[in-house]
């Protein structure tokens, strides 16, 4: 087989929760722990830091990477969904895994695959794990798909549990209530393995700390010993400044980002507090985790996170896709100065329109869309649903349509806006 057709035998013969949804999880490691065992435990190789949470982990994640590059450390980056290509979700030092390296992963397991019939995220995170064995890296950065209690990376043994952050989302699967999404969230806390909270919430501090003592963890909460803000700046597509104080002794730290969204502050307070948790254990500097946030970009290629595609007119996609990433994104949207603000949304067909629809601003010119992904939602239900919210506008069969809709309707004052779904950024990407 060759890469396209290596690509066609997974989508096809596999189920994945990013093209089908709910049907695609599964409840259990079984799978997991066989193509582990089969592969001969490959993430037993190396050192790897798990990073679970709702909101924030992509970007934790990235970021913790690109600051063990900067230290010198062969790094691995496994992450999820994927926004143009598979291979973005399994990096070393920032390069992508080959289209031969894939071929050859499946032909050579192309057995256990038939007989196990993983789900896609299941066989992605062995192919993962199995990647950087054979690359011989120093560490690894694992992102937690879907929960973390359950879910396929946490086969691991990691030298540190991260958290970044617990919101409503996957409900469904992970539980009604944040106390039951943050239960999940905590099963990746591991006996005696030191644990990062990203955010001190009153709904799931305690589950944290009640596992945390369960397994004998060193705890600790980013936001107790760090507080970032940014310095505001202008619309321009350059780097924002941030401030971190050190709770601790008073220290100031200042440094540059180039992920522009309001929510880095929080996850940057993350990364500082990984580092402070391991400074026992790996060689970091504070001059290696400043630049690994300055660098996140240049060193491990993320995507998606406030990003300005155009200036004329300003046009910015963002990922956040639930209701507390929503939040931030309508925040910051309503503080830059425009004429009119041009909104390409699109969302899954599972997603709970109740809770983000009310998000949206009433005074904006929509252009509804589908993502080309099985679970996208029907433009026109959309369009339809949006209604009841005093959102309107039109409906397109495609992001490509409603972008080049929205770019001629808008003049070089105005803002557009892409989002809703990591779906709709990775079409217009």
């Amino acid at each position: 087989m060759n890469y396209e057709e290596t690509l066609e035998f997974l989508f096809s013969q596999l189920p994945a929760y990013h093209r089908i949804g709910k049907a695609a999880y599964k409840n259990d490691l079984k799978n997991s722990i066989a193509l582990d065992n089969h592969l001969g435990n490959p993430h037993l190789k190396y050192r790897s830091i798990h990073v679970a949470g709702t909101n924030g982990k992509g970007s934790v994640s990235h970021m913790s990477a690109s600051v063990l590059q900067e230290a010198g450390y062969k790094t691995g980056l496994c992450t999820s969904p994927h926004l143009k290509d598979f291979r973005e979700r399994i990096k070393v030092n920032g390069e992508m895994i080959s289209r031969e390296e894939i071929v050859t992963f499946v032909t050579n397991h192309k057995s256990i695959i038939k007989s196990l019939k993983p789900s896609f995220f299941e066989m992605s995170v062995a192919m993962a794990l199995d990647h950087f064995a054979r690359k011989h890296v120093d560490i690894a950065v694992i992102e937690v798909g879907l929960g973390g209690r359950l879910d396929s990376t946490n086969v691991i043994n990691p030298i540190l549990s991260v958290i970044t952050n617990i919101g409503h989302d996957h409900m469904d699967l992970l539980g009604d209530t944040l106390e039951k999404v943050a239960a999940e969230k905590a099963g990746i806390i591991k006996e005696k393995v030191p644990v990062v909270i990203s955010e001190t919430q009153t709904e799931t501090s305690d589950v944290f700390k009640k596992r945390a003592i369960e397994t004998g963890s060193e705890i600790a909460f980013a936001d107790e010993s760090y507080l970032c803000s940014f310095e505001e700046v202008s619309n321009s597509p350059i780097d924002r400044k941030y401030v971190l104080k050190d709770s601790l002794t008073g220290l100031l730290i200042a440094g540059f980002t180039p992920l522009g969204g309001d929510c880095q502050t929080k996850n940057i307070q993350c990364v500082y507090q990984i580092f402070e948790s391991l400074k026992s254990v790996l060689k970091v500097s504070g001059e290696n985790i400043n630049k690994g946030i300055a660098n996140v970009i240049l060193n491990t290629g993320l995507m998606g996170r406030w990003q300005i595609l155009s200036s004329d007119p300003l046009t910015i996609c963002d990922t956040g896709h639930n209701k507390e990433g929503l939040e931030y994104v309508m925040h910051q949207l309503d503080r830059i100065q425009k004429k009119r603000l041009h909104m390409v949304i699109g969302f899954v067909n599972d997603k709970d329109l109740g809770s983000v629809l009310p998000l949206l601003p009433q005074n904006a010119v929509y252009y509804f869309t589908k993502a080309t992904v099985p679970r996208a939602l029907d433009e026109k239900m959309l369009e339809l649903e949006a209604g009841k919210f005093g959102l309107y506008g039109s409906s397109y069969s495609g992001v490509k349509q409603a972008v080049i809709s929205a770019r001629a309707n808008a003049s070089e004052a105005d803002l557009i806006f892409i989002g809703g779904s990591t779906f709709v950024v990775a079409d217009v990407l």
